[in-house]
C-alpha cells in the first residue's frame, strides 16, 4: 500500500512511531553506554580503594612490626624480649599476607616497580633486624645500631609505602578525571543523536505537511469556486484517505448543486403560478368568511334574546318553588299541631274513663253504706229505748247514703256523655289529621314538579348560554379566520415575490450553461383589506381588533428559512415572512485552512 493511500491518523501515527522510535533508540543507547562505563569506573574505583587501603593497612603494620622490633631489642628482661618478638612475628606474618594481596592487585608498571623497591626495602630491613639481633646477642651497642641503621631503614621503608599510597591516589584521581571525560563525551554524542532525531523528525513533518496540504489547497480552490457560484469545476483525485475522500466528496457536492440549482429554476415558475392561484382563492375565501361571520351575528342575536326568555322563565319557576316549600313547611306544622290535638283528646277521653271508674267506686261505697245504715237501724229497732238515738243517726247516715248515691248517678252520667263527646272529637280530629297528611304529601308532590320545572329551565338556560357562547366563539374564529385569509393573500403575494428573487440569486450559479437570467415576474394583485364584520352583542369574550397584513420584508440573499404557521389565537399575528434567507458572501463560505484536522 502506497504511503498517500494511508489515512491521515495512520500517516501522522506513522511519523510521530518513527521519530519517537529513532529517540527511543539514541536513549537506549546512550542508557547502555552511560552504563557500561559508570560500571567500569565503579570497578576501577573499588579496585583503587581496595589498593589504597591495603598500602595503607600495610604501612600502618610495618610500624606496628617496627616499633616491636625496636621495644624487642632495647628490651632488658628475657621476658619482655621473648613478648616482643612474638609480636613481631605476629606483624611480620600480617605484612606478608598484606603485601601479596597488594601486588596481586597492583596492575601499572610504575606501582610494581615501586612495590618492588618495597620488597627490596623489607628485604635491607630484615638484614638490619638481624644485624641488630646479633649485636644484641653479643651484648655490643645495640641501641647506636637501631638509631644508625635500624630507624633509617624502617623510615625509608614507610617513605616507598606513603609513595605507593600517593601513586594509587593520582591514578585514582586520573580514572576519575578520565571517567568524566569520557561521560561528557557520551552526553555529547547523545546530545548529537538526539539532533540528528529531531532534524529528520522536521524533514518527516515538512514532508507530511506538503502531502497534507496539497489537496487541503486542491479543496480550498474548489470551496472558493462554488461560493463565487461557479459549479463548472471538478476535481479528480486517486487518493484513498481522507484528503481523497473529501475532494471526490466536494465535486459530488459541485454535481448535486447543479441538479439543485437547476431543479430550483424548474421549479419556480410553478411557484409563482401556484402562489397567485392561491392569492385569487383567499380572496375568495375572505369573501364567503365575511358573510358567513354576518349570518352567525345575527344568529348570536337571536339566541341572546332566547336565553333572556329562558332565563326570565326559569326565575319564575325558581319563585314559585320557594312559595311551595313556604307552602309545606306550614303544612307540615298544621299537621303536627293536628297530631297534638288527637293525643290531647285521647288523655281527656282516658282520664274521664278513669273518673267514670272512681264514680263506680263512689257509687259501691253509697251502696254499702246504705246497707250498713239499713242493718244499723234494725239494730237499734231491737236495742229499744237504749238504740233510739242510734237508730236516728243511722237513719241521717242512710239518708247521706241515697244522696251520694244519687249525686254519683248524675255524675256518672254527665261523665258518660262527656266520653261519649270525646270519642266523636277524636274520630273528628284524627280524620283532620289525615286530611292534613293527604294536603302535605300533595304540596310536596307540587314542591316537586316546581323543582323539576325549575331544574328544567335551568338546565335549557344553561345549554342555550352554551350554545350562545359556541355561537360567538364561532364568530370570533370567522373573524380570525378573515383575519388569517387576508394573511394569507399578503404571504401569497410575498411567495411570489421571493419566488422571483430566488431566481435572481440562483442565476448567479453558472451550471456550464452560462449564467441564466431572472425569471419573467407575473404579477399578482394584492387583495384589498377587509373591515372584519362587528362582533355579536352580547358575546362574553372581547373580539380582537384585526390588523392588516403587515409589508413583507424582500430578501436580500439565498437561504430561506422555514416559514412560521400563523397562529390561531385571538390576536392574529402579522403576515409571516414565507423566506428568510441569509446574506451569502464569500468570508461565510470560504473554508478555514486551520481546520483541516477535522477531516
Amino acid at each position: 500500500m502506497q504511503f498517500k493511500n494511508l489515512s491521515v491518523a495512520k500517516k501522522i501515527w506513522l511519523l510521530m512511531l518513527l521519530v519517537m522510535a529513532a529517540m527511543l533508540l539514541a536513549g537506549v543507547g546512550m542508557t547502555a553506554s552511560m552504563k557500561q562505563l559508570e560500571s567500569h569506573l565503579r570497578e576501577e574505583v573499588q579496585s583503587m580503594e581496595e589498593r589504597i587501603r591495603l598500602v595503607v593497612e600495610l604501612r600502618g603494620s610495618v610500624e606496628t612490626a617496627a616499633g616491636y622490633l625496636i621495644a624487642g631489642n632495647l628490651a632488658q628482661d628475657s621476658e619482655s624480649m621473648q613478648f616482643f618478638e612474638g609480636k613481631f612475628g605476629q606483624a611480620a606474618a600480617h605484612m606478608t599476607e598484606l603485601m601479596q594481596s597488594t601486588e596481586s592487585r597492583l596492575r601499572s608498571a610504575e606501582g610494581r616497580a615501586l612495590f618492588q623497591q618495597i620488597v627490596d626495602k623489607r628485604a635491607k630491613l630484615n638484614t638490619v633486624a638481624e644485624q641488630v639481633g646479633l649485636e644484641r646477642r653479643n651484648d655490643g651497642d645495640v641501641v647506636r645500631l637501631v638509631r644508625a641503621d635500624l630507624v633509617p631503614a624502617v623510615e625509608s621503608f614507610i617513605a616507598d609505602l606513603n609513595a605507593l599510597v600517593q601513586l594509587q591516589e593520582q591514578m585514582l584521581a586520573s580514572t576519575l578525571a578520565q571517567a568524566e571525560r569520557e561521560r561528557t563525551t557520551s552526553y555529547a554524542l547523545g546530545l548529537v543523536a538526539l539532533a540528528v532525531v529531531v532534524v529528520l523528525g522536521l524533514l518527516l513533518a515538512v514532508w507530511l505537511v506538503r502531502q497534507l496540504t496539497a489537496p487541503l489547497a486542491r479543496a480550498v480552490a474548489l470551496s472558493h469556486a462554488i461560493a463565487a457560484g461557479n459549479l463548472t469545476q471538478d476535481v479528480h483525485d486517486d487518493r484513498k484517505d481522507e484528503l481523497g475522500e473529501l475532494l471526490r466528496s466536494l465535486s459530488a457536492m459541485t454535481q448535486k448543486l447543479r441538479s439543485v440549482v437547476g431543479e430550483v429554476r424548474n421549479g419556480v415558475d410553478s411557484v409563482s403560478s401556484a402562489a397567485s392561484q392561491i392569492a385569487t382563492g383567499n380572496q375568495d375565501l375572505s369573501a364567503r368568511t365575511e358573510q358567513t361571520a354576518a349570518n352567525l351575528e345575527e344568529t348570536a342575536a337571536s339566541i341572546e334574546e332566547l336565553t333572556a326568555t329562558v332565563t326570565q322563565s326559569a326565575d319564575t319557576a325558581r319563585q314559585a318553588n320557594q312559595l311551595a316549600s313556604t307552602a309545606v313547611q306550614a303544612a307540615e306544622r298544621g299537621g303536627e299541631v293536628v297530631n297534638q290535638v288527637v293525643r290531647s283528646m285521647e288523655q281527656i277521653n282516658t282520664s274521664s274513663r278513669k273518673i267514670g271508674d272512681i264514680i263506680g267506686v263512689i257509687d259501691g261505697i253509697a251502696f254499702q253504706t246504705n246497707i250498713l245504715a239499713l242493718n244499723a237501724a234494725v239494730e237499734a229497732a231491737r236495742a229499744g229505748e237504749q238504740g233510739r238515738g242510734f237508730a236516728v243517726v243511722a237513719g241521717e247516715v242512710r239518708s247521706l247514703a241515697g244522696r251520694s248515691a244519687e249525686a254519683a248517678k248524675e255524675i256518672k252520667q254527665l261523665i258518660s256523655a262527656s266520653v261519649d263527646n270525646v270519642d266523636t272529637g277524636s274520630a273528628q280530629v284524627a280524620q283532620a289529621g289525615e286530611s292534613m297528611q293527604e294536603i302535605v304529601a300533595s304540596v310536596r308532590r307540587v314542591t316537586d314538579l316546581i323543582g323539576e320545572i325549575t331544574a328544567s329551565a335551568t338546565e335549557q338556560r344553561d345549554g342555550i348560554g352554551q350554545v350562545n357562547q359556541a355561537v360567538s366563539n364561532l364568530d370570533q374564529m370567522t373573524q380570525q379566520n378573515a383575519a388569517l385569509v387576508e394573511e394569507s393573500s399578503a404571504a401569497a403575494t410575498s411567495m411570489n415575490e421571493q419566488a422571483q428573487r430566488l431566481a435572481d440569486v440562483v442565476a448567479v450559479f453558472n451550471v456550464g450553461q452560462g449564467a441564466v437570467a431572472a425569471l419573467a415576474r407575473p404579477t399578482v394583485a394584492a387583495p384589498a383589506a377587509r373591515a372584519p364584520a362587528a362582533p355579536a352583542q352580547g358575546v362574553a369574550s372581547a373580539q380582537p381588533a384585526v390588523t392588516p397584513p403587515a409589508a413583507v420584508t424582500p430578501p436580500a440573499a439565498v437561504a430561506p428559512a422555514p416559514a412560521k404557521k400563523a397562529p390561531a389565537a385571538a390576536k392574529p399575528a402579522a403576515a409571516p415572512q414565507l423566506l428568510k434567507p441569509t446574506p451569502l458572501s464569500s468570508k461565510a463560505t470560504a473554508p478555514n485552512d486551520d481546520d483541516w484536522e477535522t477531516f
